[in-house]
């Protein structure tokens, strides 16, 4: 296995621009600079960048800070904001910009776009240009398209695809120890050239043609989104039959055809790629001429679960307003300080909307959480959230909360009530302390 730290640089280097200094780009060029390839990341933020050139990271990944340090002391990773001096001095450019998510449900790709144009402007010779941004199947032909009407001096070049699949809070590691890395090429050239990027990199090539490449992105991660959704959709049920949903997950993911990941009951996915990606192969699909109704009941289920949520906690509040309610977690997942669709957002919102007092807490989404929920107060510390609290709300599961001292966040409430959105206590432990207790599916 390989990590951080202990990955053995490649000697056979790489000149590789990153256009795009977001999640995916950022991480991306960091990791292909600590497996040896000199990287230059692009972006046309000119404060991001004087941000990153001072050392600084606008993200909180876990590992990626002191990668990124010790790449650029190595002079193996630098930013710019020229992106013609980036690809003229690079032999592959990654396109790695943002496609967000029209109200239609379909992805803007202009950004996409206007970097393909003036990838065509500035090459000089042979390149490989590789989306690594999620983007519909086809893309890769407008790409192509785009880059050959642009360039004027007939410089040759190929397109690729190369998704990628780095979760947040384990991206680094993700990188470095793929389950798979898939590549999608129209040449022998592209693909050897592929083969040398990641030549460092002990996982499975999966080499395919571009439009299967970009579709694998889309169609894993509908697949995770519709698993997560089905664990939901599951807990009601169990609510109502009086079983428990972890134990009935837990024998289901025992079964190798099924695992056990993405089987954690709770309050809904959140996050940027699930709902992006969702929506966009939904449009996709129909597109292409085919409702994709089973992913459509995947959003109503995630939507739904928020709801149930509010439902429980009304359950043992009765009204809402003038009671004091502690939220536990705001990123819509641990070891991360992403809040984009995160569940806490929708579901604090509908709390103040009737009239309770929200005193929140998170270990790392502070910063970003203020942009985004307005009307409510951010505390210092998880034990300060108790404060005359009449009930905690835990949104997100993160592990500094496993280890609060319950005795003493009841003797700060006013009434010990805990509504649990990700099944991290212990009933039974927390019972035993003298709260009332409410879990999802059990």
């Amino acid at each position: 296995m390989l990590d951080a730290w202990s990955v053995i640089r490649y000697s056979g280097c790489m000149k590789i621009a990153m256009i795009g200094t977001g999640y995916v780009g950022l991480t991306t060029g960091a990791c292909f600079a600590r497996i040896g390839h000199q990287v230059v990341c692009v972006d046309n933020d000119a404060d991001k960048i004087e941000t990153l050139n001072a050392g600084r990271i606008p993200i909180y990944e876990p590992g990626l800070e002191e990668m990124v340090k010790e790449t650029v002391s190595a002079n193996q990773l630098s930013f710019t904001t020229d992106i013609s001096e980036a690809v003229s001095k690079s032999r592959v450019a990654f396109i790695a910009v943002g496609t967000p998510t029209r109200e239609t449900g379909e992805p803007d790709l202009t950004y996409v776009e206007n970097v393909a144009r003036d990838i065509a402007t500035s090459m000089n010779e042979y390149h490989l240009i590789v989306e690594k941004s999620t983007v519909p199947v086809q893309t890769h032909k407008w790409i192509r398209t785009t880059i050959e009407r642009y360039n004027k001096a007939g410089t040759p070049f190929d397109v690729a695809s190369n998704p990628e699949f780095l979760r947040e809070g384990s991206a680094v590691s993700d990188f470095l120890n793929p389950d798979r890395i898939v590549v999608g090429v129209e040449s022998d050239r592209a693909r050897d050239l592929m083969k040398e990027v990641y030549k460092p990199i002990k996982a499975p090539l999966v080499i395919t043609d571009i439009a299967s490449a970009e579709l694998i992105k889309h169609a894993s991660n509908a697949f995770l989104a519709m698993k997560v959704s089905f664990a939901n959709a599951l807990a009601l049920v169990c609510e109502a039959s009086g079983a428990a949903v972890r134990e009935v997950t837990q024998g289901m993911g025992m079964d190798k055809r099924i695992g056990p990941d993405f089987l954690n009951a709770g309050i809904g996915y959140g996050g940027f790629c699930f709902p992006k990606d969702l929506r966009a192969f939904i449009r996709i699909a129909k597109e292409m001429g085919y409702d994709f109704g089973l992913l459509r009941e995947v959003e109503n289920i995630n939507a739904e679960m928020k709801q149930h949520f509010i439902r429980k906690v009304k359950s043992v509040l009765w009204n809402l307003r003038n009671k004091n309610i502690g939220i536990l977690g705001l990123s819509f997942k641990p070891n991360t300080d992403d809040m984009r669709f995160a569940p806490s957002i929708d579901i604090i919102a509908e709390l103040v909307s009737q009239g309770a007092h929200v005193r929140a807490y998170d270990p790392r989404a502070m910063d970003r959480a203020r942009k985004v929920i307005p009307g409510i107060e951010f505390c210092r510390q998880a034990e300060d959230v108790a404060l005359d609290a009449d009930l905690l709300a835990l949104l997100t599961e993160w592990p500094e909360f496993k280890k609060l001292d319950l005795a003493k966040l009841k003797s700060r409430m006013r009434v010990p009530i805990i509504c649990d959105g990700r099944n991290l206590f212990e009933r039974s432990e927390v019972e035993k302390l003298g709260f009332t207790y409410l879990g999802v599916g059990r």
